[in-house]
């Protein structure tokens, strides 16, 4: 398993400054702005610019962004009320809190494959958050440990999902609350399609999908199922 000073290492190098941050770095240092022949009105509105150029799908060619996510309060039609609340940045802790908590079973459904461990790179990309990434995790009452993630990857307006749920908590109607959750905040961001890879034989993640995103396209793909379905 990975070491825990490792993965304060990862969080403490995490740190992503956003764009209001860069703008006043730029807008602090005047010889810069001098150099540049710049004015301070002119600086703004480039960094405007630049900003609407990202909504609009950018470099990336992505249609949008998550906006930040708040703290939420669902309530599962089987289990206990939860707490949702947006992953930050860079906490592989967490991460790694959900999937400690999953069997070996469970770990290989959630990555197709036996998955005894997580290793740095592969906590560091299921924890990143930006434009592209966004992710949701659930607590319920009393327990300090995470219960679920569901975690979304956008490209244009087609957003893949996963999720993975404590196996203390299946059956509690946990994993569906949070995937709906998520689904929400994706057709906000303007996402119109959602598509999700499963094994063929977790029959539980295919039920929970069909629940949330009701009309579902199924294909196999290889060994695993593609599920498909619009939100918009």
């Amino acid at each position: 398993m990975t070491d825990r000073g490792e993965i304060d290492g990862v969080m403490d190098a995490a740190r992503v400054e956003s764009t209001t941050e860069r703008l006043e770095l730029v807008l602090s240092q005047p010889e810069i702005i001098a150099w540049l022949r710049l004015s301070e009105p002119e600086v703004v509105a480039w960094a405007r610019a630049a900003q609407g150029r990202g909504r609009r799908g950018g470099e990336g060619g992505h249609a949008g962004a998550f906006s930040p996510a708040p703290i939420r309060a669902l309530e599962p039609h089987h289990g206990p009320p939860v707490v949702a609340k947006p992953l930050r940045h860079g906490d592989v802790r967490t991460v790694l809190g959900v999937f400690e908590r999953l069997s070996e079973r469970s770990r290989r459904l959630r990555f197709n494959g036996p998955k005894p461990c997580l290793s740095l790179p592969e906590l560091r990309q299921l924890a990143s958050i930006d434009r592209t990434r966004h992710a949701l995790v659930a607590y319920v009452e009393d327990d300090p440990e995470p219960a679920a993630i569901a975690r979304l990857v956008r490209d244009g307006e087609t957003a893949e999902l996963a999720f993975a749920v404590a196996d203390e908590y299946h059956r509690r109607g946990i994993g569906s609350a949070l995937t709906a959750e998520l689904i929400a905040d994706a057709r906000k961001a303007g996402v119109t399609e959602v598509t999700a890879l499963v094994s063929r034989d977790n029959g539980a993640a295919v039920a929970l999908l069909r629940r949330v995103l009701h009309a579902v396209s199924l294909s196999f793909e290889g060994a695993e199922l593609s599920v498909r379905a619009a939100i918009a």
